[in-house]
């Protein structure tokens, strides 16, 4: 029986109904969704406090707590360099994301705001480029970095970095840019601004909520990149996350799981606390320019 062949109080009851279901099963499966993300970074935690000696106990809480897993994870007398790395982790992404904005917000707005020949073309080679694998020229590299004397320099590791980034970042700020009205800088030049004072004192103020969020997202993408960092990196320039992948733990001959577990822990509460503290940002440059 529909609702509108109802006597309006009947109607207006099964109403409420049908809006508290529907509203309990939004809520229940962003519960399920929210737990089912988090879940992995919690027994991460719980194993980077757990014991050596109890690294492989069940008990889903805290037991067995202890601080040596992360001093391990700072201690250079068993092989572990880890405030070395966490620099060159912060010094790759930094000058990645730098020069990926610097490059990604002049190629999205001539894409976005201009018009020339082939423009849809060379955004489909973007969009393409950063579908390409990155396994696939990881032996090209080796070859052309031994070549002219790059191996294990910091180069080497930003060069190929910003070739993922960079399509992330034009394609983003290209549909944010695109979403702007005209007559914003319209306006400007008709006050007098030439068109490049027009982009940085009107365009560029507006932008800022999506190209900050496009920074964040570059930002992490080169925090978290491994392949290319695994093969190209040296002892003085290896990342965070190769570093993890060698780990030495304080007990030799045994894999040392409550100490990688703690270093991830310490790589990974960084960018936590990044978006928790900009989140709102964030929300705001993935929103910016959905309603004009």
């Amino acid at each position: 029986m529909s609702v509108a062949t109802l006597d309006p109080t009947t109607a207006k009851t099964v109403a409420r109904r049908r809006e508290r279901w529907a509203s309990s099963r939004t809520y229940i499966s962003a519960a399920i969704i929210l737990i089912w993300c988090l879940l992995p970074f919690y027994w991460m935690l719980v194993t980077a406090f757990r014991d050596v000696g109890y690294t492989f106990d069940p008990t889903p809480w805290f037991t067995h707590v202890t601080w040596d897993n992360f001093t391990t994870v700072f201690s250079e007398s068993l092989g572990n360099h880890f405030a070395q790395n966490l620099l060159n982790s912060l010094i790759v992404s930094s000058v990645t994301t730098a020069v990926a904005l610097l490059f990604g917000v002049f190629a999205a707005y001539a894409l976005a705001r201009l018009e020339f020949r082939f423009k849809f073309l060379v955004l489909g080679f973007v969009l393409g480029a950063s579908m390409f694998p990155g396994v696939a020229i990881v032996t090209p590299l080796f070859q052309l970095f031994t070549n002219i004397g790059w191996m294990g320099t910091y180069q080497a590791l930003i060069i190929p970095n910003i070739s993922f980034v960079l399509p992330l970042t034009v394609y983003t700020l290209t549909s944010f840019f695109r979403e702007m009205p005209w007559e914003l800088e319209e306006a400007a030049r008709i006050d007098g601004c030439t068109q490049g004072e027009a982009f940085r004192k009107v365009i560029m103020p507006l932008a800022a909520p999506a190209v900050f969020t496009t920074a964040i997202l570059a930002f992490i993408g080169a925090w978290n990149e491994f392949l290319i960092a695994s093969q190209l990196s040296s002892e003085a320039t290896k990342t965070v996350t190769v570093a993890i992948a060698y780990f030495a733990g304080s007990q030799p001959h045994q894999e040392p799981y409550t100490a990688v577990m703690a270093a991830g822990t310490v790589v990974t509460i960084p960018l936590v606390i990044l978006v928790l503290v900009f989140q709102r940002k964030i929300v705001a440059g993935l929103t910016a320019g959905a309603v004009k």
